[in-house]
């Protein structure tokens, strides 16, 4: 791409026509996300012309397999970020919860914006209207529990190892079509997107953090852009909420040190109380025999070192052999199909 004066020529033009294109996934809540960037950075330049691009990733296209069979990370972001690369795209908005820790050669994310509920709800079949089973404690045995989440069974098992867990994919509404047409009797979703789609009735209840303890950055929206681009790492700085991105930061340093992925049983929950970060995490086995915790708090200047120092207390409980297992069972083959 031929450089102007320290900016691409396509910057230039952009900046004269004041016109950005968003990189998105194309489900119902991705969407959510990125017209609510696209109308929080219009309210701050209402003459800014924005157009959202959907782009299919990796991830949206394999649906009939556990994400934690497919390999890999960066399954929900991959394409996205090469729309970026090829300036197909300025900015990328993504759930926090599917952004790998590390970026490819060029790129960044500068912004985090404020975060919704980070927790898990549990949703259970309707019956006339109302809720068959109210809570998760009162689950009958043996119940049917659909999701697609390592991090989500094994906290679920290692509380109530009687449940059966089945693979759950798709967009929210095809999970809870699912739901309604009896093939689980609950099901476990992210409470930012049920709320955020205007579905917070259908939550049964808001799982507390001793049950499930959260995916890194869950209930946050990150935005990617390129690092040289300086009128779109301007444009859109006034989003990023610091509380958030202080969190989120402890969170993903945590997730680094445990080298992991999104689609592995590693938790964690970042949040300041009193000045102080608080953070907790744990690493789970698959079948929820063996669940290690943590906590540790400090400055929020300290973020980083904080996610990293409890990471290595989780390391030191026995945690890399319970990864190490996890990786055994769910590696793709050589040649790039599925396996397990």
């Amino acid at each position: 791409m031929p450089q102007s004066g320290g900016f691409t020529v396509s910057t230039e033009k952009r900046m004269m026509s004041k016109r950005i294109t968003i990189g998105t996934r194309g489900s119902k809540l991705a969407l959510w996300q990125a017209e609510f960037v696209k109308t929080q950075l219009q309210k701050l330049s209402p003459d800014l012309g924005i157009e959202i691009r959907k782009i299919k990733t990796t991830g949206d296209k394999i649906l009939d397999v556990p994400l934690a069979q497919v390999g890999g990370k960066g399954l929900f972001v991959k394409e996205i970020e090469e729309a970026l690369l090829r300036y197909e795209a300025d900015i990328a908005v993504h759930s926090m919860k599917d952004v790998p820790t590390d970026f490819p050669d060029g790129l960044h994310l500068p912004v985090v914006c404020e975060r919704e509920d980070p927790r898990d709800a549990f949703i259970s079949k309707t019956q006339n209207r109302k809720s068959k089973i109210q809570k998760f404690r009162s689950l009958p045995n043996g119940a049917k529990i659909g999701t697609s989440s390592l991090r989500r069974s094994c906290q679920l098992l290692s509380l109530r190892p009687d449940l059966k867990i089945e693979q759950l994919r798709g967009n929210l509404d095809t999970r809870l079509r699912k739901l309604d047409e009896g093939q689980f009797d609950a099901i476990i979703l992210a409470a930012a997107g049920m709320n955020r789609l205007g579905l917070q009735d259908r939550i049964t209840e808001i799982l507390p953090l001793d049950i499930s303890l959260p995916a890194i950055g869950q209930g946050a929206i990150g935005i990617e852009c390129r690092i040289n681009d300086e009128w779109v790492n301007n444009l859109v700085s006034a989003l990023n909420h610091p509380e958030t991105f202080v969190c989120v930061k402890a969170e993903r340093a945590f997730l680094k040190k445990l080298e992991g992925g999104c689609q592995v049983p590693i938790a964690a929950h970042a949040r300041l109380k009193d000045g102080r970060i608080v953070i907790q995490g744990l690493v789970g086995s698959i079948s929820g025999d063996k669940i290690i915790k943590g906590y540790s708090e400090g400055e929020p200047g300290h973020a980083e070192n904080l996610g990293i120092a409890l990471a290595e207390e989780i390391l030191s409980k026995g945690a890399k052999e319970i990864l190490d297992e996890v990786y055994k069972r769910c590696v793709p083959s050589v040649n790039g199909e599925i396996g397990s």
